[in-house]
């Protein structure tokens, strides 16, 4: 037992660190490329941010293990909303843009119930329907950056201009450093969390919707809450967001596309979904009442009770 979590926590650390050598070089390579850095802070650091759960989630249904697939996707979904937005709006206030309820909402909402009628249909995730959602990912992008173009008051804090002047050798080494973290993370992060799940008698989905997915949601909290502290727009709702639509669309997408991913603990789809699509829904009139257009403190309480909540049901079942 001991030397499963000590697999986990390794594992959770080279994730970690795997993304963030990820994140620093693939946007240096975009400089190379000549790409703006608005296209790079919309579609370059959103894909390197969501690689701890695309490597994870390919790593488990490889094993044959879906429900850690599936159970990473939606409790990383349920840990951005209830967790990082939770703590980050009790730190400091969070102001909503327009875009929010325009574009970005909508579209995390619909992949969301997407999502549940493509599971709720046979319970399996095939080729087919990969396919969809990484088409429906491309759709997105395309409205994304033409929105970010028609409105280019639109700043990418998250992008760091210092990059530009990267050398060819450190963004190679960057790129191997990275890419090496995060494959031995995801197995021994993967290969602990299932034998943990064994020891103790409790489902793959379980272990995958709190241990796996706040693991994964390690570097959003940790850049919203410095964010936060230091009184930065860095972190938006737009990015958490983001990440959200990312998950379902690229990292079930493209694990589909592989392997198709089966539901196999029932819990998955009778409750844990409904909890995801529930953060979700939730977001649009907490936008508006009772003070419009911000985040506070006590809305940030409620969502971060709320997923105090939710983590206390799964282990209680």
């Amino acid at each position: 037992m001991v030397a499963s979590i000590l697999y986990v926590v390794i594992g959770l650390v080279l994730l970690v660190v795997g993304g963030e050598f990820l994140v620093r070089s693939s946007v240096a390579l975009s400089f190379r490329l000549k790409l703006s850095r608005m296209v790079i802070g919309l579609t370059v650091v959103s894909f390197a941010t969501s690689a701890p759960e695309l490597l994870v989630s390919i790593q488990a249904a490889l094993n044959g293990l879906s429900d850690i697939s599936l159970g990473n996707v939606i409790g990383s979904n349920i840990a951005n909303i209830g967790l990082v937005l939770g703590i980050t709006a009790i730190i400091g206030p969070l102001a909503i843009d327009r875009d929010f309820y325009k574009f970005n909402w909508p579209v995390m909402v619909l992949l969301s119930f997407a999502l549940y009628v493509l599971l709720e249909n046979d319970g399996v995730l095939t080729q087919v329907e990969g396919l969809i959602l990484v088409l429906a990912l491309a759709v997105y992008l395309f409205l994304l950056i033409r929105r970010a173009r028609k409105f280019s008051d639109a700043s990418v804090e998250e992008v760091d201009d210092s990059l530009q002047k990267t050398s060819n050798f450190k963004i190679i080494v960057w790129l191997l450093i990275g890419g090496s973290a995060l494959y031995f993370g995801s197995e021994l992060l993967v290969s602990g969390a299932e034998t943990i799940a064994l020891e103790m008698g409790i489902s793959e989905g379980v272990i995958a919707v709190t241990l796996i997915a706040v693991g994964t949601s390690v570097p959003e909290l940790a850049a919203s809450v410095i964010a936060a502290l230091k009184q930065e727009k860095a972190i938006s709702l737009g990015n958490l967001i983001g990440s959200n639509i990312f998950n379902i669309a690229s990292v079930l997408g493209i694990t589909s596309l592989i392997q198709p991913i089966a539901v196999k603990d029932e819990t998955l789809m009778g409750v844990n979904i409904f909890w995801m699509l529930g953060f979700a829904m939730v977001l649009l009139p907490l936008a508006f009442i009772p003070k419009k257009m911000t985040l506070g403190r006590p809305k940030g309480f409620l969502i971060f009770a709320a997923y105090c909540v939710f983590i206390a049901l799964v282990f209680m079942k």
